[in-house]
């Protein structure tokens, strides 16, 4: 038989030598490391020093703990190992204790070796998919961390770690592009829904006469078109988080059902008379102002209500000015890994317009633009002119459009060169030998591109 884990670790407690030694020798043999324990108080500090994945605990041991005082103390301290308890003289109750005191399963004495080392298999197996879940849990609430240290984000973090540990519902509010996503996926990455479902669902997108099939699913021939049954977002959920993103555009038909939903955590399928029962977190979001549209008629002032259990409010770039610097940084090094582009460097004047423009479209925009930079600029260098010429439009009255100005890939190819020819004769001081070689281009055919573009070598230096 093999393990999945080769040299595993495995600890024995039990106050029967014959035992001890059998058990260990069995396990040894499959390729397991292997100690034992002759008591529960040696057991326990054998645990803390070896830290075992696996825990073989007899119940009924003299000495001032039984296996069921170890367990008892251990568990809560030992989340890396799983405890298999064993016993001569068990009893139903006895088992049922010790597995609401966390045992993972309750033998029997005399020991079936086989189903001994069945159950190191099955345990070390599970340990090895959780582990691997877990690394890859990390490594997502890593990729989807919020970056920034102003005043409000810390704040914001702060609030987010708080409402993770809850099930409670929450309402996050906040104008388009500023990460509302973005926070509902730290929340759910970061509760004890993390292995379950993030579905999201965004409610200004579908149209008004699907949503209700798409949220809560269809049965065939519920209407014209469906030709087989359909699971909605709300099943595909279960045990998770839904997140119903512009929560403000939905139908007043609609919220009544997202009500009824969260009042009585069931739904029936379009053409279905049938209550399905269902655990989701509802997480929801909107860049509405949804008291003014509860005072307008056009949403529900009791679904608000029960929305908004946690409110959550994002605030826009320009209450965290400060943090852009470091969300350039972060999109700069995002770009260069997954584009394949060498890492660029802004300069301290290219920052400052950065920091400077109003961005109306939020943390969304300014990642947009980063990206257009690094699509745009040859250089690993980024200045004032590559922010210009990407289209920064606060810079359009200092020098000429920039590339969403320009209605022809033609003209957008002659820009380019221009401002690139531009920069490189500036960096080589006027140097037209040294540009030309810098760049890879023939010295004749450089002097050509000059002319052709009207550039003023001398105005350059």
């Amino acid at each position: 038989m093999t393990t999945p884990i080769p040299g595993a670790k495995i600890l024995v407690i039990d106050d029967e030598s014959a035992i001890r030694e059998t058990l260990s020798a069995s396990l040894i043999d499959e390729g397991y490391d292997v100690r034992s324990a002759r008591s529960g108080d040696e057991g326990l500090r054998m645990l803390e020093e070896f830290r075992p994945s696996i825990v073989y605990l007899d119940i009924w041991m003299p000495g001032s703990m039984d296996g069921l005082d170890v367990l008892k103390e251990a568990r809560p301290k030992s989340n890396f190992c799983e405890f298999v308890m064993m016993s001569g003289h068990g009893t139903i109750e006895t088992a049922v204790k010790a597995v609401k005191l966390g045992a993972w399963d309750f033998v029997e004495k005399p020991l079936s070796i086989d189903r001994i080392l069945i159950l190191a298999k099955n345990i070390l197996q599970v340990q090895s998919e959780r582990g691997e879940k877990n690394a890859l849990l990390n490594k997502l609430r890593k990729n989807i961390a919020i970056v920034g240290e102003a005043t409000t984000m810390m704040g914001l973090k702060q609030l987010i770690a708080r409402v993770a540990a809850s099930n409670s519902w929450v309402l996050i509010t906040g104008e388009n592009g500023t990460g509302k996503e973005l926070v509902a996926q730290n929340i759910h990455y970061l509760s004890s829904r993390a292995s379950r479902p993030f579905v999201d669902v965004n409610c200004a997108a579908i149209p008004e006469d699907l949503i209700e099939s798409e949220l809560f699913g269809h049965e065939k021939g519920a209407f014209t078109g469906a030709e087989r049954a359909r699971k909605g977002k709300f099943d595909h959920a279960n045990g998770g988080t839904i997140f119903l993103d512009e929560i403000g555009d939905m139908s007043l038909k609609t919220q009544a059902k997202i009500l009824r939903i969260l009042q009585e955590k069931r739904f029936t399928r379009v053409g279905s008379e049938e209550a399905i029962e269902v655990d989701v977190r509802v997480i929801a979001a909107t860049n509405k102002n949804l008291e003014v549209e509860i005072k307008e008629g056009r949403f529900r002032e009791d679904l608000y209500y029960r929305l908004n259990v946690i409110p959550c409010h994002v605030p826009s770039l320009r209450e965290r000015i400060s943090d852009i610097p470091a969300l350039v940084q972060h999109f700069s090094e995002l770009f260069a890994r997954d584009g394949g582009f060498r890492l660029k460097q802004f300069s301290d004047d290219a920052l400052a317009k950065l920091v400077a423009h109003p961005w109306p479209g939020n943390v969304r925009e300014l990642r947009n633009f980063i990206e257009r930079v690094y699509i745009l600029t040859p250089s690993e260098f980024v200045d004032v002119h590559d922010l210009r010429f990407a289209g920064l439009s606060s810079l359009s009255g200092s020098g000429g459009g920039g590339v969403d100005e320009i209605d022809n890939f033609r003209e957008a190819r002659a820009k380019f060169e221009k401002e690139y020819l531009l920069r490189k004769i500036s960096e080589n001081k006027g140097n037209i030998s040294k540009t030309a070689e810098s760049i890879g281009l023939e010295r004749s055919y450089l002097h050509r591109k000059i002319k052709g573009y009207g550039i003023d070598v001398e105005e350059i230096v």
